[in-house]
């Protein structure tokens, strides 16, 4: 399909996300790891706004370190972009400006909150109107945590993590961020993992293949009590993200010592997530954690998916 330039710009904002279950299936002959997710959408957004272009390029900015984002065809909204008009036909580009605020590499899904806003602008800069479902599909093409990008709230992800159904979730949790400068590879990790479960296949029970999330974290999302909450967060790649960043050790220590009801890190790391009993709680967790010279953000979650701001 062909179409006159479009003078708008779309401004579509995406969440970041923290991962309050993670269990890790055993490695499948591809490689590969089924998984059991409790994910919720939190409120440190990336804002993307895309104009008409003949051609695609991006642009970054933001409160983040921005060095291992690539500006080239390999950035992810690039190729979401790229896949959107590959399946309508669109003929025409766009430029994509990236206004980062979920940390790099953090375990919290910023690059594909990129992608699901870029999907939904240039849906929307476009005209091509393709629906909820068909964003969905291509979403998944890109990575199993775009789909969550797209929906935001509180889901549960099973497959590969892009297999969504909705999870009952009351009222708002408080979430304290401590940021970290480096980065962790999601395949660095998950290789980690494989071996440290090798290493411990004596003292650990065998990964099931097909893992879920436990009962006790969906009646607590449910019942929208922190305490509940704080007694179930699991993630199975913690101990990979610890074994490569030992200095996350100190980073869980410091912020229960200070108040948290607990700490994960989130996803593949290395960000880590402390749970707060009130907003109160997360602004005191906050100010002690900061004084420490750590890079300290707070959250509130769960918060809308990708949705179109203006434009």
């Amino acid at each position: 399909m062909t179409t006159a330039p479009d003078s708008r710009v779309v401004h579509v904002r995406a969440p970041g996300k923290i991962n309050v279950f993670l269990a890790v299936g055993a490695q499948a002959d591809d490689g590969y790891h089924d998984v059991a997710i409790a994910y919720q959408a939190v409120s440190l957004y990336e804002d993307v706004r895309v104009s008409d272009a003949p051609d695609f390029s991006v642009a970054l900015s933001g409160s983040v370190d921005l060095a291992r984002v690539p500006t080239d065809g390999s950035n992810i909204a690039i190729r979401a972009a790229r896949l959107l008009a590959a399946r309508t036909g669109y003929r025409r580009g766009a430029h994509i400006d990236i206004e980062k605020h979920v940390p790099v590499t953090g375990g919290m899904g910023g690059g594909s909150a990129d992608a699901a806003a870029a999907l939904v602008a240039c849906d929307t800069l476009w005209g091509t109107d393709v629906g909820r479902d068909e964003l969905l599909v291509l979403a998944a093409e890109l990575g199993a945590d775009v789909p969550f990008a797209l929906t935001g709230g509180t889901a549960i992800g099973t497959g590969r993590g892009d297999q969504l159904s909705p999870a009952l979730a009351k009222g708002s949790f408080e979430w304290v961020l401590v940021l970290s400068d480096a980065g962790l590879s999601t395949p660095e990790v998950y290789r980690e993992l494989d071996e440290h479960r090798a290493r411990h296949a004596q003292d650990i029970f065998p990964a099931r293949v097909a893992p879920t999330v436990d009962v006790d974290v969906l009646q607590a999302l449910r019942a929208g009590e922190p305490r509940m909450l704080a007694e179930v967060l699991s993630n199975d790649l913690q101990a990979a993200a610890l074994n490569l960043e030992p200095s996350l050790a100190g980073v869980l220590e410091l912020g229960e010592s200070h108040g948290a009801l607990a700490g994960i890190v989130s996803g593949s790391g290395p960000t880590v997530a402390f749970l707060a009993a009130d907003v109160n709680a997360a602004l005191q967790l906050q100010i002690a954690l900061s004084a420490t010279r750590h890079t300290v953000v707070r959250a509130t979650g769960p918060v809308h998916g990708a949705r179109v701001i203006s434009g």
